[in-house]
């Protein structure tokens, strides 16, 4: 198990893009943001562990990078921000859920007055190379 607050979001980055590439599976530890039973958000942080498939990072409107995954237990997507991670182990067996075809990522228009990056790598890139793409898009 790796605690992020001994290494950097780059490196933790790196590693889940890694596990990503490699279609491994890996088991979170991470803080999100409490409901009520109706819906809304209390903004208490709450602790929760989840086994996730990762398929996809993205940088939100407000500059945070976010992890699409598939969550093992429910076969639900989920979206987890990486600056809330505590923990995450990489399993080395192979993803088993699905994703849908309709997940497919679509277009965004962007909305009046907000600034949007929009970062295009090939795949066939390094991952630090990926990362740091990454970086610097968060940079600018």
């Amino acid at each position: 198990m790796r605690l992020t607050k001994n290494e950097t979001q780059h490196q933790t980055l790196t590693r889940l893009i890694k596990a990503h590439d490699r279609q491994h599976p890996v088991t979170i530890t991470a803080l999100k943001e409490e409901k009520t039973e109706d819906g809304k958000k209390t903004g208490r942080l709450v602790q929760t562990i989840r086994t996730i498939e990762i398929y996809d990072f993205y940088v939100s409107a407000a500059g945070h990078i976010l992890i699409k995954a598939m969550d093992r237990e429910t076969g639900d997507r989920r979206e987890f921000r990486l600056d809330r991670l505590i923990s995450y182990s990489v399993h080395r067996t192979s993803y088993r859920i699905a994703r849908p075809v309709a997940d497919q990522p679509k277009p965004r228009t962007a909305a009046a007055g907000l600034a949007t990056v929009t970062v295009l790598y090939p795949v066939d890139l390094p991952i630090t190379a990926r990362v740091q793409l990454l970086a610097d898009a968060l940079a600018a």
